[in-house]
């Protein structure tokens, strides 16, 4: 694949950054930026078997050792950095957006399928396993379905994302520090679907409660 430059991140996700600390900050990035470059991939797809078969790469390319990958792809090099011996998750991410591929308009089973790849790749990246909680895992799961029922275009799959979103019930668990960025996600993710899957971002409140949330974790 040829060289891409770094992938442009949405306010929310670098207002995430913003609050996560340092030592997550880098993984956390290019958590984010495989994201994004996976999800070009799935919404420029026309033909799925194409966008299966570019999907493929990235995941063949996560499962060789570092020196056998291309060094010339800006997300891949920062794979290698902050992810060597953990790409476990990321794959997962690949596998994750295989399901937007799914005929539409996508049921259950492929939106949680996606969702759940997606929301472990972000828990990972902040060493949910070692820090993390049940909270955390809502968080991630209402960003992960907010984000995405923000952008499909059926209404269909907007409802059900909506509901899915929501059936953990509201986000009342403060996050500790480590994951103070992950509290900007879900708590901009809740009040997204609460609005009806808008945009994360969308309207003056969004900045008041991404900075509430990063200073007391909800």
């Amino acid at each position: 694949m040829p060289n891409q430059p770094d992938e442009i991140l949405a306010t929310e996700l670098q207002i995430a950054l913003a609050h996560t600390p340092p030592k997550f900050r880098d993984a956390l990035r290019i958590f984010f930026e495989l994201d994004h470059r996976l999800s070009r991939i799935v919404a420029a797809t026309t033909e799925p078997m194409l966008g299966q078969m570019r999907l493929a790469w990235w995941r063949d390319m996560l499962g060789k050792p570092i020196e056998e990958r291309p060094h010339d792809d800006a997300v891949l090099d920062g794979i290698g950095a902050h992810w060597l011996d953990r790409e476990s998750p990321l794959i997962r991410l690949v596998d994750a957006w295989e399901h937007m591929l799914a005929p539409a308009p996508m049921g259950k089973d492929d939106a949680l399928g996606f969702v759940n790849g997606r929301s472990a790749g972000l828990l990972a990246a902040l060493n949910h396993d070692q820090h993390g909680s049940a909270a955390w895992e809502a968080a991630a799961w209402v960003w992960a379905f907010a984000d995405m029922a923000s952008k499909v275009s059926l209404d269909e799959e907007r409802e059900l994302m909506v509901d899915l979103g929501r059936s953990k019930g509201p986000l009342r668990a403060r996050l500790s520090k480590p994951a103070r960025g992950l509290a900007v996600l879900g708590t901009l993710g809740a009040r997204a679907l609460n609005r009806g899957a808008r945009p994360l971002m969308e309207g003056r409140a969004a900045s008041l409660l991404a900075t509430r949330a990063a200073i007391i974790g909800k």
